[in-house]
């Protein structure tokens, strides 16, 4: 699907005004449905309480609406996460759409609270930067704010610091990832297993000059 973001999304978007702690985001979801979002295994997606919950099959779901051409560079970006027990997802950014496997361009902040078979946790960026303290719990509502400024990506979980890394000026991605570089992109929420379930909503940008 790739459509422009409907009422529901201006709405949303107008409802972010001055004064507020979000003030200056813009709302990529607009809780109802998915438009201006492309889903690879859309099977694994669902929309419920306003909320986006992977579950099932391998899949993506990319952000492919209207703001800046879903292209970001200089941005922040918060997203709103739960997790069942034992679950694995992941926010990717700077990536763009791939009909099949994991985005080969970007970068994944890591989505895992209590999944035994990943010691990467929550606010990671995924080996790239991994930390193994649990920072949030599940059942629970919490938030991942990413930003992106310059060569510098920072993760916050709940405002609580995570990670900070810059690339290096050599850097030439990982091992298997040569795309893992700084560059604009989209957003992109994980589905990573059947036995995972992951909520994601409340997703906003915020580009930076």
């Amino acid at each position: 699907m790739n459509s422009c973001l409907g009422l529901g999304g201006l709405l949303l978007a107008a409802s972010l005004q001055a004064g507020t702690p979000d003030a200056g985001f813009t709302q990529l979801f607009n809780g109802k449905d998915f438009t201006g979002w492309k889903l690879v295994n859309p099977e694994s997606f669902k929309i419920e309480d306003g909320a986006i919950v992977a579950n099932g099959t391998p899949g993506l779901a990319y952000y492919d609406g209207p703001l800046l051409h879903h292209g970001f560079r200089n941005f922040e970006l918060k997203v709103d996460v739960m997790t069942r027990a034992n679950s694995n997802g992941g926010v990717f950014i700077l990536t763009e759409f791939q009909e099949k496997g994991w985005p080969a361009k970007g970068f994944e902040v890591q989505v895992n609270n209590s999944y035994a078979r990943d010691p990467v946790k929550t606010g990671s960026l995924y080996h790239i930067s991994d930390v193994t303290e649990t920072a949030a719990k599940d059942d629970e509502w919490f938030t991942e704010h990413i930003i992106v400024k310059g060569n510098t990506i920072t993760i916050r979980v709940d405002d609580k610091p995570v990670v900070e890394w810059t690339q290096p000026a050599d850097w030439a991605g990982i091992k298997d990832f040569a795309g893992r570089v700084v560059s604009a992109g989209t957003v992109a929420l994980q589905a990573h297993d059947p036995k995972s379930t992951v909520y994601y909503k409340n997703i906003r940008v915020k580009p930076l000059n």
